[in-house]
């Protein structure tokens, strides 16, 4: 969220970690909120210079947000064994993933410290999308790409429809708005493929580009914003 002057007082609130915008207004209603001395009302606007005070309520802790590079081999929940999580990878106990992402597999994940993104993220009514760089054993042909497209039976259940393209001779990219089990194996194999390398490459709107493995991007500005408002945050 970008702090441009001047700016709405439920915007403001929500910069500064009081509450989401719609608490904020709430907030604001319940006279609690003065700007400039001045009880605050609904749409009032805030500039730099101005001194915003909310009675009886501490703001909240910062909350914070990152893109998250797993390798092959990291576990992201209860490691076993000799087994290594995230959080033991990255050294920080103060942010959590959001989601798995199988140990085989790599590629993006959420961590954060705001438990408020994990069921309108997670919530498969939802359909949020997620993208998928997948290398397999063989040719990938176009009636394999139809396949995966159309959805496949695995176990008994067919996949939702996903958007499938051909990347290179062995490679397709795949976008899903679920997330079954170890799900694209799973349909891979219902085809008679198999996974050589499985990556995710994006989520929403936060992409993994160019991040490293096991490295960390704070997510900030448009793009936290944008991701936020998705999940109807803010």
């Amino acid at each position: 969220m970008e702090d441009t002057y001047p700016m709405r007082i439920n915007r403001y609130l929500a910069l500064k970690g009081y509450a989401t915008r719609r608490k904020a207004d709430e907030l604001v209603k319940a006279n609690k909120v003065f700007l400039n001395g001045q009880r605050a009302v609904l749409g009032d606007l805030v500039h730099e210079s101005d001194t915003v005070e909310v009675r009886g309520h501490e703001p909240l802790r910062e909350r914070l947000y990152f893109a998250y590079h797993k390798p092959e081999g990291i576990v992201t929940h209860g490691p076993q064994g000799d087994e290594r999580d995230i959080q033991q990878s990255i050294k920080r106990t103060d942010i959590f993933p959001i989601g798995r992402l199988d140990k085989k597999s790599r590629g993006l994940i959420i961590l954060t410290n705001d438990g408020r993104i994990t069921g309108p993220l997670l919530d498969p009514d939802t359909e949020h999308e997620k993208e998928y760089l997948v290398t397999v054993d063989k040719r990938v042909t176009n009636q394999f790409l139809k396949h995966m497209g159309r959805g496949v039976n695995i176990e008994g259940y067919v996949t939702k429809p996903a958007q499938a393209k051909r990347e290179s001779e062995n490679v397709f990219s795949i976008i899903l708005t679920e997330g079954k089990t170890h799900q694209i194996r799973r349909m891979c194999a219902a085809l008679g493929y198999v996974v050589r390398d499985l990556k995710r490459v994006r989520i929403l709107n936060i992409k993994l580009g160019s991040l490293k493995e096991n490295q960390l991007r704070a997510l900030k500005g448009r793009e936290l914003n944008d991701f936020l408002q998705t999940l109807n945050l803010v």
